[in-house]
Parts: structure tokens; sequence; C-alpha cells
């Protein structure tokens, strides 16, 4: 069995094409145009709070998170189908914790809507409960002008 191993990092503009793609490969349509329109707004406010797994120069992971007012939030996760269940999810979760309290939030919360509920199992997973998943409607970040 090949073993490779993955590094997580923040996104950069050159990965905007492999991000877009895995994006594409990963959600249902309705979840990938929210979610693109998202991290336009995202990446425009706070690029550091998008982070990407890279394996062998490939981009085989992202999460998006965002920050409002003392709160952050996990918005959206996704690893390549291929890549799965081999601990990515979880070091991009605990990658962008780091961030989070690094910025010294108050709290963590996940953002939970009807695309994302199959994965509160990978949250969970990395310790979060269901009094951490916020279902209430959230936006990301938007620059206020």
């Amino acid at each position: 069995m090949l073993v490779t191993s993955y590094q997580v990092r923040s996104f950069q503009l050159s990965d905007s094409v492999a991000v877009t793609n895995l994006l594409q490969n990963v959600l249902c349509d309705e979840c990938y145009t929210e979610t693109m329109k998202a991290f336009g707004r995202q990446l425009a406010w706070d690029s550091e709070l998008i982070l990407v797994a890279e394996e062998n120069e490939e981009i085989v992971g992202v999460v998006v998170g965002t920050i409002d007012k003392e709160k952050a939030y996990f918005y959206r996760i996704a690893v390549g189908q291929d890549h799965q269940r081999r601990g990515i999810g979880q070091a991009l979760i605990e990658a962008l914790r780091q961030r989070f309290v690094g910025r010294k939030v108050h709290r963590i919360m996940v953002t939970v809507d009807t695309h994302n509920e199959v994965v509160l199992p990978v949250y969970e997973k990395a310790g979060y409960q269901p009094d951490d998943f916020s279902r209430a409607a959230h936006r990301l970040s938007i620059v206020a002008g």
C-alpha cells in the first residue's frame, strides 16, 4: 500500500482552480453554488480562514471558516472522494481551530445547513458537540462599507 503524506496550509490564489474543481466534484450543485458565493466573500474578507490540504502537489481538501464578532464558524469542509477517511478532514478542522483560537474568539461553532448534515460526524469526531452546531442562518463575513 502506498502511503503518502499531506500538509495543511493557507489557501493561495494559485489554488483557485484546484479548489473550485474539488468543490464541484464533492458538493451537490446547489451546495456548490452557495459555497462559491460564500468562498468569494470570505476570500475578500479574510483569506487566512481558508485552508487547504495538499498531497503530492494536489489539493485534496479545503475548509472555509469565518469570524463574526466574537464567534468563529466552520462554514464548509470538503475532501476529495479518493482521499476521505484518512484523517485529512480532521487535520483541516484542527488547523482552522488553531487559527480561531489564535484570534481569541469566545466561541467556535459549526454552521449547519441541509448540505453539511452528512459531515457532522466528522466534527463530532473532532470533539464538537450538538450545542456547538449553529443551525441559524449565518452568512460569511462581508466587508462593511
